[in-house]
């Protein structure tokens, strides 16, 4: 990745009135946004599919006040989500930037809904962490590849131009302005796309080694669970501005993807009242804490490998999710009727599993609070038939980057904004503090959507609507 400042004479050999890198929900949505501004946007995507990050994740999207949440009635408020955000990022995200996001996410669940088509409905028969209302909305399968899959269906419907099979290689800049993009194709052929503004959706950086050990040590050799394309084009760009770089040691981790399967274990199977067990047959955390910070304690444990543990409750609220329903076509799910033949077929000491298990079911009988500080109550009890899911940590996406004003715009190192450049997505930091720990439930679609939607709006709304010009 490359800046080159531009030649007095240069030509483009396309000249379009925005330019967005990145096809995944970011884009796509500031894609939509500057349509409907009156706006035509190029999309550069390296896949030959838009896919990214959206696809891999579960799909949903926390907002406050929709009608959905209304429907079923369920109590919340933008600043009900604001305060969850900051609790959990420990007051450490941009205010501005979480009262954007928080006051943007129900405009955008009932604009996909209503605008689009989308069959959003909320999840309600289990919290997240750190959520003070149920306000997951997903789509019927719970699963990100809907998501972006009914994305790319809106922009195709709605006539925006998605370059498939393109890799952006150099940004062009004269003074402090974006002048274009260098391009290149499938075949190899460069393309020069000249933009009077550019908005970076292009996600974080977990796909690229060099940088999540520079960055997220700790993370450096764990299974990463992201998109390959995401290499941090943004960051890179970013350094070699002058622009403003957040939280870069931020990422979502998660505690839970079945190994060696590598499927992602819905965290429903902890949060109803399951457990983690290690290789020597005990607990070792308060596992209701969030699935992001759990990541890093599950690779400490020996092997780098834990078992989640749970029952046929539990385990019918996970088949919700096409995920776990594959992870038991797959076989990484064990069942057995006694809490002794399943510690055989997880290879854990019987004697520790079942004082671990005995101890957390007698304080589910009386609302009790572990020695990690976890607390319990009689809903979660558990029966047989047991259940247990050998599990690894992962790196899922990372959370800093670009940092953005209330416009989407990316500032200047040195104070101020770029004037026609924008980020949103894993391009842009996000609201989730300095650490894995501040990583609420959904931040990575709420930033990416949200964000995504007002930069290709304020992206319009300041940039001429001139028509996409060919030169040669």
């Amino acid at each position: 990745m490359s800046v080159t400042h531009l030649a007095a004479g240069e030509q483009f050999d396309t000249q379009v009135p925005l330019l967005i890198i990145g096809a995944g929900a970011a884009g796509l949505c500031a894609a939509l946004a500057a349509k409907e501004a009156g706006v035509e946007a190029v999309v550069i995507e390296r896949d030959a599919v838009p896919s990214g990050s959206t696809a891999l994740s579960a799909g949903l999207i926390p907002a406050a006040g929709t009608r959905f949440q209304r429907a079923k009635n369920i109590v919340d408020s933008a600043e009900m989500l604001a305060a969850d955000i900051q609790r959990k990022a420990h007051g450490e995200s941009d205010p501005a930037i979480v009262e954007v996001t928080s006051r943007g996410a129900a405009p955008l669940v009932e604009w996909l809904a209503d605008r689009y088509g989308f069959p959003f409905e909320v999840v309600d028969n289990f919290n997240y962490p750190g959520h003070s209302a149920l306000r997951m909305h997903g789509l019927p399968t719970r699963t990100g590849r809907e998501l972006i899959d009914r994305l790319r269906s809106a922009a195709e419907a709605n006539e925006v131009v998605i370059l498939a099979g393109r890799i952006a290689r150099r940004l062009f800049v004269d003074d402090d302005r974006i002048a274009g993009v260098g391009v290149v194709r499938g075949d190899g052929v460069c393309e020069r796309i000249g933009c009077d503004a550019l908005i970076l959706a292009c996600n974080g950086y977990g796909g690229n080694p060099e940088l999540v050990r520079r960055f997220v040590p700790e993370m450096a050799d764990a299974l990463y669970f992201g998109h390959p394309g995401n290499r941090g084009d943004a960051v890179l760009w970013g350094e070699a501005l002058g622009a403003s770089l957040a939280h870069l040691g931020a990422y979502q981790g998660h505690g839970s993807v079945a190994t060696p399967h590598n499927i992602l274990i819905t965290w429903a199977v902890i949060m109803e009242g399951g457990i983690q067990i290690n290789a020597d047959g005990r607990r070792f955390c308060d596992e209701s804490r969030g699935y992001s910070e759990q990541a890093a304690d599950v690779l400490r444990q020996p092997g780098g490998a834990v078992w989640d543990v749970f029952d046929e409750r539990i385990a019918g609220v996970a088949r919700q999710f096409e995920d776990f329903r594959n992870a038991e076509r797959a076989g990484a799910v064990v069942c057995a009727d006694r809490l002794e033949n399943l510690a055989q077929a997880m290879r854990v000491p019987v004697q520790s599993l079942f004082a671990e298990w005995h101890e957390v079911e007698g304080l589910k009988s009386c609302s009790g609070k572990d020695r990690f500080g976890r607390c319990f109550v009689p809903d979660q009890r558990c029966g047989a038939p047991l259940y247990a899911v050998k599990v690894t940590g992962a790196l899922f996406h990372t959370q800093g980057g670009l940092a953005i004003d209330e416009s989407a715009r990316v500032r200047k190192r040195t104070g101020g904004v770029f004037p026609n450049l924008f980020a949103a997505g894993g391009a842009a930091a996000g609201v989730s503090g300095s650490s894995p720990a501040g990583y609420l439930s959904g931040n990575g679609l709420l930033a990416a959507t949200v964000l995504g939607r007002l930069a290709g709006d304020m992206a319009a709304r300041h940039r001429p609507r001139t028509a996409i010009r060919r030169y040669r």
